[in-house]
């Protein structure tokens, strides 16, 4: 290839949208990252990712006709990042969003709702622990956890 020939249009199309497909990817990264790096408040700690996997368990053992079976569908009607503090014995304490579906107020009042009626949860050991997850509404009021998850179609 002669390095001073002219890059044809077919070349450098592809090579912005491989850019550009980076750059929102990686601003995506950044925005979870941030919204996960908050700090617990004092007499909290961050929950391990043994005891999220454990309390998404639990929310769908207390809801099992509330949870999507197999991939979701490409579009969802509802996303959210909810972050949870279990006090000692499984109480819910404080509930935060992070990212709340505003769109979609009735689905936010539904999950706040569903969190608090599911407890107690597993109970945190000693102290208190927080929590993030993510929940992903269907427009038929089923849902999946991030963090069990199937995936997407």
């Amino acid at each position: 290839m002669n390095p001073s020939a002219p890059v044809s249009a077919s070349v450098v199309v592809p090579a912005r949208r491989r850019l550009l497909s980076l750059a929102v990817l990686s601003s995506v990264a950044a925005f979870l990252a941030a919204c996960s790096s908050r700090p617990p408040l004092p007499g909290q700690a961050r929950a391990s990712p043994a005891y999220k996997r454990e309390a998404a368990t639990h929310l769908y053992r207390q809801y099992p006709d509330r949870i999507h079976q197999g991939k979701l569908p490409p579009m969802l009607y509802a996303i959210g990042v909810l972050e949870i503090e279990v006090l000692p014995g499984g109480r819910v304490g404080a509930t935060r969003w992070l990212r709340g579906p505003s769109h979609a107020p009735e689905v936010m009042a539904e999950i706040e709702r569903l969190v608090r009626a599911a407890a107690p949860f597993p109970s945190p050991g000693f102290g208190r622990v927080q929590y993030v997850d993510t929940w992903l509404w269907d427009r038929s009021g089923r849902f999946q956890l991030d963090t069990l998850s199937e995936g997407q179609l």
